[in-house]
């Protein structure tokens, strides 16, 4: 794989490019993508759940050593979270997509800095949640019992998946088709292996909608007061179905190539008046067939609720001068250029106290 990476001389382009747009659309100023090396100093960090309910069950366990009955707690987010020193800047929750977990947003597959660090390093206190059905968030295994104990018809089996690494090649735009890859594409492939050790196994669609991360989000913005909500593909739509529930602690929204958009055609656009959104895509967009048409939907939604008085932005990386990122920009190797860019956007867009 070393001869599909970028030539320096091509990176350091790109780089220069992409620091002097960032003062031009998010006002910001120029600056090293890197934080200032040494220990990263923290005023505190721990973990916690929002959320969730409980639930009694007599298909809890068919072992046994463990009873049937029982109650349990599922639909809870699990948090885990670092608050930097003198911190003057807004909290920040940061959303997985499909099939992953908040694994998405720490050191990448081959060891570098990933965004939770470095949105530390820049002083916004950071939140990375698990989904609802996810990772450290629970999960119930009574369907699933119910039908192993003979007590239900196996139809009843909820439609639990997970992404193999070669349809999801395409759907991660590392190339058209596995094991094709995009010109200048910016993931590191090298370390591929440690990638496909994040997916994990995916409930959402055996849950309601909206997800129950979605009041468990707004829930957790509340507490925050005042939060901007960066989610990512599946969990694209959750920040909007949570400003639609209730807009209380809601600073921004941050949507990194949404699986979906509010549909303008249906969806009331009342509740993303005057919030600051952005919506940004990276690179090959409309090579895929799975991609251009989210695109093409989320334009529209931008332009809907912008003439309803919105603040509504729709940003394409390669249209800014940053080129090469796929579906999984936060873990690409100009991932840290990505993330100052968005310092920048949320310093003028949402910004901290004075």
């Amino acid at each position: 794989m070393a001869g599909l990476s970028v030539p320096p001389l091509g990176r350091a382009r790109r780089r220069a490019c992409a620091l002097v747009t960032a003062m031009l659309i998010a006002g910001g100023s120029a600056r090293a993508a890197e934080p200032a090396a040494g220990p990263l100093t923290i005023a505190e960090q721990g973990s916690f759940f929002v959320g969730g309910r409980d639930v009694q069950s007599d298909t809890l366990s068919t072992l046994p050593a463990y009873a049937p009955s029982g109650t349990i707690s599922v639909d809870q987010i699990y948090v885990r979270y670092q608050i930097p020193v003198n911190s003057r800047r807004p909290p920040l929750a940061l959303i997985h997509g499909c099939c992953l977990t908040g694994k998405t947003w720490e050191t990448t597959p081959d060891g570098r800095m990933g965004w939770d660090e470095y949105f530390v390093r820049r002083g916004f206190p950071t939140y990375v949640i698990d989904q609802a059905w996810r990772g450290r968030s629970a999960a119930s295994p009574a369907q699933i019992n119910a039908v192993k104990m003979g007590r239900t018809d196996p139809n009843a089996l909820p439609p639990v998946f997970s992404a193999g690494r070669e349809p999801a090649w395409a759907i991660f735009r590392f190339g058209p088709e596995y094991p094709k890859v995009f010109p200048g594409m910016q993931f590191p492939l090298e370390a591929q292996g440690e990638f496909w050790k994040q997916m994990v196994p995916d409930w959402s669609a055996a849950l309601p909608v909206p997800n129950p991360t979605v009041p468990a989000l707004s829930e957790l913005a509340k507490r925050l007061k005042g939060a901007v909500l960066i989610s990512h593909s599946q969990s694209g739509i959750y920040p909007f179905q949570t400003a639609a529930l209730d807009r209380s602690g809601l600073r921004a929204i941050v949507a990194i190539e949404p699986a979906a958009c509010p549909d303008p055609a249906k969806d009331d656009l009342a509740p993303y008046k005057d919030l600051p959104i952005l919506v940004l895509f990276g690179d090959y967009v409309d090579a895929s067939p799975r991609w251009a048409p989210r695109l093409k939907q989320c334009r529209s939604f931008v332009a809907a609720a912008n003439a309803a008085g919105g603040k509504a932005e729709l940003i394409l990386l390669p249209e800014i001068g940053i080129h090469g990122n796929s579906h999984m920009l936060m873990q690409d190797k100009n991932s840290l250029d990505i993330a100052d860019w968005l310092v920048g956007w949320i310093d003028k867009r949402a910004p901290g106290k004075s």
